[in-house]
């Protein structure tokens, strides 16, 4: 992996990160955003501008597009090199960086750059963290988890007036992870039987061998057709043979680390970018091409 003085040294003007755009994102030759054809593509005086004459794109008159056409980066008036930087910083960043973060790190106390500049960047960048981790083989850990503000640290009395109680107001998040090492996962509305069954037959291979999970009712109907062991936490066991799930809980452990310690809150519409950034980058921590793939698959 490069330092960050490598990486700016790599991408130290915008051309140079337009250029590695189209290396990675049409690597047999500038395809069309549109009809995906790369017959007809012509380059057009402007550099990294292109127009397609193809009949589905509007044969003569054409269908003119750039480098950053739909992608993260369309229609953007902030320097690619800055992009680039924040994407840089939000990979290696074990627990996250929050825009505030970025911002001074980026732009300077002192430059007078809205922070929000900084948000909408960083926004983008989790949409393009998606990851197909799935479908999961081997030993599966199952596990959901409740992401909101702690009411425990308010008095009894105020808990009780706003109802602060157990999961109420808070957001579910459901995780499956492969012992060798990939994770998946997602916000839920509900951890009924409906959705947490529904969520493990669509992530888990079918010849899954060993899902271990909690002793939560909505897993119940897994043993059906998996082979399906339980922990019961509420007897106190944690590990039983090769049975636990303490590895899911060590990803719960380091998300909500981050949401605290570096976001100290999430707003719920926005907590589903979050969690993809913390499964892709949990994904590839071990992959010292990450950014490069993760700028092939930076489209909308």
């Amino acid at each position: 992996m490069m330092t960050y003085e490598q990486f700016n040294k790599a991408f130290a003007t915008d051309d140079n990160c337009k250029k590695y755009i189209v290396a990675k994102r049409w690597p047999d030759g500038v395809r069309c955003p549109r009809c995906n054809r790369k017959e007809k593509v012509y380059a057009l005086k402007q550099p990294f501008k292109w127009t397609c004459c193809n009949k589905d794109c509007g044969g003569r008159a054409g269908y003119r597009f750039s480098v950053t056409t739909h992608t993260i980066f369309e229609d953007t008036k902030v320097s690619l090199r800055i992009w680039f930087q924040i994407g840089y910083l939000m990979w290696t960043a074990k627990k996250g960086l929050s825009s505030l973060q970025v911002r001074r790190v980026i732009f300077g106390e002192d430059s007078g750059t809205d922070w929000r500049t900084a948000w909408y960047i960083c926004h983008r960048w989790r949409a393009a963290m998606k990851g197909d981790a799935f479908p999961l083989t081997g030993e599966i850990e199952v596990d959901e988890t409740y992401v909101g503000g702690k009411a425990h640290n308010m008095h009894a009395s105020k808990r009780k007036a706003l109802g602060l109680t157990g999961t109420k107001n808070k957001v579910a998040v459901i995780g499956a992870i492969s012992r060798k090492g990939m994770i998946v996962a997602k916000v839920i509305e509900n951890t009924d039987t409906a959705t947490l069954d529904s969520f493990v037959r669509q992530t888990v291979s079918k010849d899954v061998k060993l899902i271990a999970t909690d002793e939560h009712s909505g897993y119940r109907l897994l043993g059906a057709d998996m082979n399906h062991r339980v922990v019961r936490h509420s007897a106190g066991e944690y590990v039983v043979g090769t049975t636990h799930t303490n590895n899911i809980e060590g990803f719960w452990s380091l998300f909500k680390r981050g949401i605290i310690g570096s976001y100290h809150k999430v707003n719920k519409e926005y907590l589903p970018l979050y969690v993809n950034e913390f499964a892709w980058r949990f994904n590839n921590r071990k992959n010292p091409d990450a950014f490069a793939e993760l700028i092939t698959t930076c489209g909308k």
